[in-house]
């Protein structure tokens, strides 16, 4: 089996590879079909990511989020956590922890009954999951076990296996353009 970092290697060269329409046109397919399951309707709140080097796009499931009259709230790297922020404007943003976007000011957001939006760097049917090697994912969802987390990505970070730790949480589904595991 590959090593995590020789996976890591491998995604980042196909998301690089792949042209803007087709990140943004495969996010939407994405997140059409986080939209139409029972958990996302039932959702009063809904924590996303702020997407980074062409990850899986949120800002529109975002906006569709509020349309759809939910409190929406990202993570702000807080030393070795997240720690989660309601979200009510993109103004509320600045760049963070590794140039990613986080919240400079809100309120903090305590839904552990929030369906969350889980990003990652390499799956496999399984719904094992590489994100970026610093474990914030896994430490913050170690604590809150009561959210349904769904993992979105694109079919081409879905490899046949992928290395898992004892640690390692799966998120409750893994939804692609073309499968849902």
């Amino acid at each position: 089996m590959e090593t995590k970092k020789s996976i890591r290697k491998l995604i980042f060269s196909r998301r690089k590879e792949a042209s803007d329409i087709e990140i943004a046109g495969k996010s939407e397919q994405i997140f059409r079909k986080v939209r139409e399951r029972e958990e996302y309707v039932r959702a009063q709140a809904v924590y996303a990511y702020m997407d980074f080097n062409r990850e899986v796009m949120t800002r529109r499931f975002i906006r569709q989020a509020w349309e759809d009259g939910k409190q929406v709230a990202v993570p702000k790297v807080v030393g070795k956590n997240l720690v989660f922020y309601v979200l009510e404007d993109f103004s509320q943003l600045e760049q963070g922890y590794f140039g990613i976007e986080e919240p400079a000011r809100g309120e903090r957001a305590c839904r552990e009954d929030a369906l969350m939006i889980v990003p990652g760097v390499a799956f496999d049917p399984q719904r094992h999951r590489i994100g970026y090697g610093q474990g914030f994912y896994d430490r913050y969802l170690s604590v809150h076990r009561e959210h349904t987390t769904f993992a979105v990505a694109f079919d081409f970070q879905v490899l046949n296996r992928v290395p898992a730790e004892a640690a390692d949480i799966c998120p409750s589904l893994l939804i692609t353009e073309s499968r849902t595991y």
